[in-house]
């Protein structure tokens, strides 16, 4: 009698280990939270900011070429030219011809334009200038189990999903549920954790909007960390639990 309830025990042992593998993955799907007419607040929409050792771009332009050229780093002719390089120094500035020293770090894209384009008038040099500030190498970098590299920043608001999408998406082996971002400020590096599975956790995050030099790696499930040791997967098979099963049972019998 003992012998067949131990074998009854160890059938049903099986099969739920069975149902439990073929079971559907929770943390696959992104948003699973964000269902057809639900609303979710996002937060405060955050530009990128000019920081030191930033590369940009800038283009002053007019309806008098010639004295648009004179705002120019290159010896071309400003006519479809896509504005000057320049690289913003340690103390946060730029040397702009014809204005000198101009301070950058701690503004936009948009504010720069605007500082630029007033020096221009205020000094008489062109009375109606047109200035284009573009991102000439501003990148974050994503790592782990997904499209992996540097994802250029092309827009003043620039989120996780922007990076993630550009890279190729996350490969369904990697976890979605702590997707860590790493950012530093003033030296300082904090590590923040989003899941994407939910709409709620992303879009509230303070990394959904990204960053110049922020990090973004996606770690590999469980499944895959196991593959690397030496039996790997093979203790989560049900093959594996239907042959102890059998060579308990066998044992049993062999030594009644």
């Amino acid at each position: 009698m003992k012998r067949a309830y131990l074998s009854f025990g160890m059938v049903m042992a099986v099969i739920l280990v069975m149902l439990s593998a073929c079971s559907t993955p929770k943390d696959i799907a992104y948003f699973q939270d964000f269902n057809p007419g639900k609303s979710i607040m996002v937060q405060n929409p955050v530009e990128i900011k000019f920081r030191p050792d930033d590369e940009i771009r800038i283009l002053v332009s007019s309806d008098r070429p010639e004295l648009s050229a004179q705002f120019s780093l290159s010896t071309k002719s400003s006519s479809g030219d896509e504005g000057s390089r320049y690289t913003i120094d340690t103390e946060g500035n730029i040397r702009f011809p014809m204005l000198g020293k101009i301070h950058v770090a701690g503004l936009n894209r948009q504010e720069l334009q605007e500082v630029i384009r007033d020096e221009i008038i205020a000094k008489g040099l062109i009375r109606d200038p047109i200035v284009t500030v573009d991102y000439s190498n501003l990148y974050v970098i994503i790592l782990g189990d997904v499209g992996t590299g540097r994802i250029l920043i092309d827009r003043d608001k620039f989120t996780i999903l922007d990076a993630i999408g550009s890279s190729g998406d996350l490969k369904i082996t990697g976890q979605r549920t702590n997707v860590k971002v790493i950012r530093e400020n003033y030296g300082k590096k904090t590590v923040y954790e989003v899941n994407l599975c939910s709409a709620e956790d992303l879009y509230a995050s303070p990394v959904y909007y990204l960053q110049q030099n922020d990090v973004i790696y996606v770690e590999m499930n469980k499944k895959e960390k196991r593959n690397s040791t030496v039996l790997g997967n093979s203790t989560v098979q049900p093959s594996f639990w239907m042959g102890l099963a059998t060579f308990i049972v066998s044992a049993m019998a062999w030594f009644k």
